[in-house]
């Protein structure tokens, strides 16, 4: 069933349960749940726990996993003072936001993604690339949360990937990549001139599915692997199968400065949890 066992990291005491104004951020992905919490001024990791999972589960066999931390191991919900949430899934799509029309949201994904038709449909505005990342939520993580804290934010993984990197200078002829590694998926934005190229997700199960989808990007947009910039996010390391093919054909490669180093969770890098921490 699990392939990982949920740990938690840096807990101030025994319980977190009655520790007052506490912020929770949650990543969502049918592969994997990791859950953040920290406290108001989010200067300290207060708990860190994940799950991963062996094969995708369903969104309502994800929403037990969810209700089961909120129930067990953050405890009184009247503590929590804000909740934010990254939904990391393939079914989004990205719209010039001077072409966005919230009318047509379903119409941008369903020729790239498979929607159903009571799938509701979200938009994240990236005011800083002037673009929509439009994408399916999962509706019933959304009630449930929404009735057991009220207010929460949601964003898709695209979008605070968009909003977390530099977006370059327009006067530069250097490409740049960024990978962000998830379980069992990637998200790979390119940027030239400080303009985006490419923003898409990507999935996988090897490494060398890996590293066919990167070298067939490069390729398409004439990227030489021998000298483009290439950043590493997310859940990778230098021991990973993945980082050893990818270094292989890959030489300027590297993981991502980041630059919220208050933040730390115990044997986490902190390029690996860098979203979840940004939100």
């Amino acid at each position: 069933m699990e392939t990982g066992l949920r740990f938690m990291t840096q807990k101030l005491s025994n319980s977190i349960q009655n520790i007052p104004n506490k912020r929770l951020s949650v990543q969502v992905s049918l592969t994997g749940l990791s859950f953040l919490v920290t406290n108001s001024s989010r200067s300290e990791v207060l708990l860190f726990s994940e799950k991963t999972y062996n094969k995708a589960r369903t969104p309502e066999e994800l929403l037990l996993d969810i209700a089961s931390f909120v129930r067990n191991d953050l405890g009184n919900v009247e503590t929590v003072e804000a909740v934010k949430v990254i939904y990391s899934n393939t079914e989004y799509a990205l719209v010039p936001s001077t072409l966005f029309d919230e009318s047509k949201a379903s119409d941008y994904l369903k020729f790239n993604s498979k929607i159903l038709v009571n799938d509701y449909i979200a938009w994240d505005e990236v005011q800083n690339r002037e673009l929509h990342v439009v994408y399916v939520p999962y509706v019933n993580v959304n009630n449930y949360l929404y009735e057991t804290f009220g207010g929460f934010e949601y964003f898709h993984l695209a979008s605070v990937m968009l909003n977390l990197i530099p977006s370059g200078n327009r006067f530069s002829e250097t490409s740049e990549v960024f990978i962000y590694v998830d379980r069992s998926s990637f998200q790979m934005v390119i940027q030239r001139n400080g303009e985006l190229q490419l923003c898409n997700a990507y999935p996988y199960s090897t490494p060398e599915d890996f590293m066919y989808y990167v070298l067939f990007c490069f390729e398409q947009l004439e990227l030489n692997p021998d000298s483009v910039k290439v950043n590493l996010l997310g859940m990778i390391t230098k021991n990973d199968p993945l980082f050893e093919i990818a270094y292989t054909y890959i030489r300027n490669i590297d993981f991502m400065e980041t630059t919220n180093q208050d933040l730390l969770i115990e044997d986490v890098l902190p390029h690996e949890r860098v979203l979840l921490k940004s939100i």
